[in-house]
């Protein structure tokens, strides 16, 4: 894996041709978000892989975005916030996602690697995708994935953020780096 590569060329793609993809690059995938870093070392996100098409199409409509019901699998991810929580309080809430969403990113990271594209869907009806696929009421449901190859690559490449407006040093809107000064010894 180039992982540069990887980083630079994952975009979201809405649009899927009819090529199945393998499900084993998909449990692949998965398995990277393992390693994602988790407060106390509690892993607290689950991932639901769906290959039911009816299931599919339920959760499309959940999203209200026809996109996410025309691919062959979708996985959602959720989280279960008691352990952490427990341990951290209320800001371990802010910590189950944090590391969701590190988790989540190592997924997609995989998927690009195995030429595989996706979008992180964050708008869905939760009350919806948690009564299709029975997911019990203690558990947040933090994204859907919908997960095929790109009906046609992109011609243009993203053009980044720009370093400036994103970077300071030292305290929040320094723009510069103060030189440090050497002590005589």
């Amino acid at each position: 894996m180039n992982l540069d590569k990887a980083i630079k060329e994952r975009h979201s793609v809405k649009k899927f041709n009819s090529k199945k993809p393998d499900w084993r690059d998909i449990i692949e995938a998965i398995d990277a978000a393992r390693f994602a870093p988790m407060a106390g070392g509690n892993f607290s996100l689950k991932f639901v892989l769906v290959s039911d098409a009816d299931k599919i199409s339920e959760i499309a409509q959940a999203c209200q975005q026809s996109f996410v019901g025309e691919v062959s699998y979708l996985v959602v991810a959720c989280s279960i916030p008691g352990r952490t929580t427990n341990a951290y309080g209320k800001q371990g809430e802010v910590y189950v996602r944090q590391q969701a969403g590190a988790a989540m990113e190592n997924f997609m990271l995989k998927l690009q690697d195995f030429g595989l594209s996706t979008c992180w869907v964050g708008y869905f009806v939760e009350d919806q995708v948690k009564r299709v696929l029975q997911i019990p009421d203690h558990v947040q449901v933090e994204a859907v994935f919908p997960i095929g190859f790109e009906f046609e690559k992109r011609r243009t490449k993203k053009t980044p953020v720009d370093m400036d407006s994103i970077l300071f040093f030292d305290k929040y809107g320094e723009k510069r780096m103060v030189p440090l000064k050497r002590m005589n010894v």
